[in-house]
């Protein structure tokens, strides 16, 4: 027999059902946009956070999504509110979407906290727009789940098949040395992106969708829809049906969301080979759930779980092969023994009845354990790294590298910044080879300022031209999930708060123990400790905007690099009265 629970008290009717001047006004107005007393009194208000942009391709579908939700809503019993929040979408923010990341989570937060709202829709999908909008959820605790804005369909060029981001800067180092022409480039620009939608490559919008999957924050399958497909509006109405019964169960994320849960996104994590952005953003999503969760956790389930997902940039197929391949259910189908079958979700359902019926179509895009993309010892979705350049961790994505650099020892060449490292990385007389280690620094969440995805440094023109394909590269900085190398990232602490990595110089040498992982300068500790002493920092202080919020009170990367006022789970008092 199934319980019954009486449905509880709804949030939004503090502002519309008693019987004073305030609660007359707040009728007043509703009303004025020209419903009726009967559309908004005794029914669930559900929030629509729609990061519908049109400076972002990811997200211009959104606000059709938004009109379907709506229908589903109203069809429920509940009342629909739309509320437009910052879009935070890849490639046209500039220096870098992670700058904004906790100011979407903290309007979230505070656009469902300031209006009566009983439930939420979370709309997003771009890299950051999950975490961000899920953070922001968290922290105000009410019923909520995310409908993904779903990858872009498959990219393709002169027959070959062609990823965003993964291709753009493949296709850059060939056009760099002659390879293909200009007029190839040119053509590429309409050929790689052909339709609404996030990234279709692993990179970290699909990392973080199908994170938030696993997790249970969206409803089974959702993720891996293409944004162009039917069934993505499909998948849009059942989220407005789903979240009005999710009000009246009150199933806030504090009655359902465990670590366990977590565990379950970080396994997924591995198998997919995912973004090394995804490290940054579960442990700040953890966080505000008063989880606790760090890069060691990570590290040892990528050291159990190989990369069984055939997707750019560790394998050779995209995200609509994923999704025709049977999607996130048929991947966790495969790789049961590593999940908790119990965990439900928003869903109401547990994993194992999920996945029950689930199949794969394609066992080349989905792979097995006994015949993965990347085998365990030839490299890991995530190794941290420690050692006296990085104390704090370093990360890499080891199974999108060269192998043969796993173990290796060079001389340092160091970059102050993007603009030292894009005045001398083609210059003819740079002293580089192969063996070389190139090092940025300043790249981190205050240096910056927030850590933009300057870690896949370029290769050196003279070494394209020679051959070169990989070498080691280091920074403070993230990388685009998009991208491939041997890229070490995430240092922390980070140069402009004065990391190990402000005293490297030119010419130390650098031993990377990836097996062991060690990342260690190899500088005696007195000639360190002399530099230590004489370190100024060389980065820019800001003195207003939310730049200088936010190096004020961003934490390192193995931190989350979330606002230090914003990581405590403690709820904040609900808005008076008047």
């Amino acid at each position: 027999m199934t319980e019954h629970r009486p449905t509880p008290p709804l949030r939004s009717q503090r502002w519309y059902e008693p019987d004073t001047i305030r609660a007359f006004a707040h009728r007043q107005r509703t009303q004025q946009m020209g419903l009726r007393r009967e559309d908004f009194l005794g029914k669930p208000v559900i929030g629509i956070i729609n990061t519908w942009s049109e400076m972002s391709a990811c997200h211009i579908h959104l606000r059709d999504r938004a009109e379907t939700v709506k229908r589903a809503v109203w069809a429920a019993g509940g009342y629909p509110v739309e509320l437009p929040a910052l879009s935070v979408g890849e490639v046209m923010v500039k220096p870098t979407t992670m700058l904004y990341r906790n100011f979407l989570a903290m309007e979230t937060e505070e656009l469902l906290r300031s209006h009566p709202i009983d439930g939420a829709v979370l709309l997003g999908g771009c890299d950051k727009s999950t975490p961000a909008l899920l953070m922001g959820g968290l922290s105000m605790d009410i019923p909520m789940l995310f409908m993904p804005a779903g990858p872009m369909s498959n990219g393709q060029w002169r027959g070959q098949k062609s990823g965003a981001g993964t291709h753009t800067k493949k296709y850059w180092d060939q056009l760099r040395v002659g390879a293909i022409t200009r007029h190839d480039w040119v053509e590429l620009e309409g050929a790689m992106t052909r339709s609404i939608g996030t990234c279709n490559t692993m990179g970290t919008a699909s990392t973080m969708t199908l994170i938030a999957e696993a997790i249970g924050f969206t409803l089974p399958g959702a993720a891996s829809i293409p944004a162009a497909d039917s069934g993505h509006v499909r998948m849009a109405a059942a989220c407005g049906d789903r979240i009005v019964a999710m009000v009246r169960e009150d199933l806030r994320p504090s009655r359902w969301l465990t670590r366990r849960h977590f565990d379950n996104g970080i396994a997924t994590y591995m198998a997919l080979g995912g973004s090394t952005n995804a490290a940054i953003h579960l442990i700040a999503m953890a966080r505000r759930a008063g989880i606790s969760l760090t890069l060691d956790d990570m590290a040892a389930m990528a050291r159990r779980i190989p990369v069984l997902v055939n997707l750019f940039p560790s394998g050779n197929a995209l995200m609509e092969d994923f999704f025709f391949a049977g999607g996130l259910p048929a991947l966790h189908a495969k790789m049961r023994d590593f999940l908790d079958l119990d965990c439900a979700g928003i869903a109401g359902v547990p994993l194992r009845e999920i996945i029950a019926e689930a199949a794969c179509h394609d066992d080349d895009v989905i792979r097995n354990l006994a015949n993965p993309v990347t085998p365990l010892d030839r490299g890991v979705t995530l190794a941290v790294l420690r050692g006296n350049l990085c104390p704090d961790g370093a990360v890499m994505k080891s199974s999108a590298a060269d192998p043969r650099l796993a173990r290796h020892v060079g001389p340092a060449l160091v970059f102050e910044g993007p603009e030292d490292m894009a005045a001398r990385i083609d210059d003819p007389a740079l002293e580089v080879t192969a063996d070389t280690v190139l090092v940025l620094r300043n790249g981190g969440p205050v240096g910056g300022p927030g850590m933009p995805e300057w870690g896949n440094l370029p290769i050196p023109k003279k070494l394209l031209t020679q051959g070169v394909k990989d070498m080691i590269r280091i920074s403070d900085a993230r990388m685009s999930g998009t991208h491939y190398g041997s890229c070490i990232l995430h240092v922390a602490p980070e140069a402009a708060v004065g990391g190990p990595l402000a005293l490297l110089r030119t010419g130390d040498r650098v031993a990377l123990d990836v097996p062991e992982g060690r990342l260690d300068m190899q500088v005696p500790e007195d000639e360190l400790a002399r530099r230590r002493a004489a370190f100024v920092p060389t980065h820019r202080n800001y003195t207003r905007s939310l730049v200088a919020l936010h190096q004020r009170h961003v934490t390192q990367a193995h931190e989350g690099c979330d606002y230090d006022f914003l990581q405590d789970a403690t709820p904040v008092p609900e808005p008076g009265i008047f």
